[in-house]
């Protein structure tokens, strides 16, 4: 089942657009060497840039190619965004003419503030979003990580909830689930999953997740409480729970999903029920 919808405009009644004043982009073919930054507002290369310039070279792809925006100044094209991957072309070594977008941006604090706005004013993909993307393109991890939710009936949203009204079972942890999966893989963390699950928490967190692990796998808890007496503790509990396990991190300065772990242990003998 595909879902597809057609580009259309928002109603905006309190905003007025703005005037256009500056000309569009034109598109030109250039040697990719050919190319320049101004390091007095372009970031410098680090240990995260080199790594995504080696994805970059390793993994290219037009179909994932989005076109650097490149102003001229002084007969040289001094690029604006797009940085990484213009040197990733560049260290590819077989990419002989790159398309990039040109701009009109004369003065220096003119394409200073542009590389601003082209830095500032985007929407960062969400890991969740992302998850359900990958999945879409067959990832392979991430269809593991899918199938081992459907079928523990946890459901990764791609957003939070108007209101953060979350639903049993709905989650947004997907960092700490396809860690889970890949520590314990899909039959461990199916049975983690299938303990959040059957008690009703909305949302099912990331320290839920990690606390629960911690009781069914690590030799600390081996033997002493089984996956039927944590989910009846915490669904028992589920009005104080987070407070007592607030309070018991700060006087025991122990990171949250360990202290929530630390709980529902020491409750394992008096469960409540309403």
């Amino acid at each position: 089942m595909t879902s597809k919808r057609l580009i259309s405009a928002l109603s905006l009644p309190d905003i007025t657009p703005a005037e256009v004043t500056t000309a569009p982009p034109q598109l030109r073919l250039v040697p990719p060497a050919t190319l320049s930054v101004d390091e007095t507002y372009q970031r410098g290369l680090y240990e995260r840039s080199v790594k995504l310039i080696r994805k970059i070279v390793s993994e290219w792809c037009w179909t994932a190619f989005k076109p650097p925006v490149v102003v001229e100044v002084d007969g040289r094209l001094e690029v604006i965004d797009g940085q990484h991957t213009a040197i990733g072309a560049v260290t590819h070594g077989g990419i002989e003419l790159l398309p990039v977008l040109i701009v009109q941006a004369e003065s220096h604090e003119t394409r200073a503030s542009a590389f601003v706005r082209h830095n500032r004013d985007r929407i960062q993909v969400t890991a969740t979003q992302l998850h359900n993307a990958m999945v879409a393109a067959g990832d392979e991890d991430a269809l593991t990580v899918a199938q081992v939710c459907e079928r523990a009936g946890i459901v990764i949203l791609k957003n939070p909830p108007p209101m953060a009204k979350f639903k049993p079972g709905e989650t947004m942890a997907i960092a700490t689930i396809k860690s889970l999966v890949n520590r314990r893989y899909a039959a461990g963390a199916r049975r983690v999953l299938d303990v959040c699950r059957s008690t009703n928490a909305a949302p099912v967190t990331a320290h839920m997740i990690k606390a629960v692990e911690l009781l069914m796998f690590s030799k600390e808890y081996e033997g002493e409480i089984d996956a039927e007496r944590i989910a009846l503790v915490i669904s028992s509990k589920a009005e104080t729970l987070e407070t007592e396990t607030s309070r018991f991190a700060a006087e025991r300065k122990v990171p949250h999903w360990r202290a929530y772990a630390s709980v529902v242990f020491m409750n394992r003998r008096k469960p409540r029920n309403g």
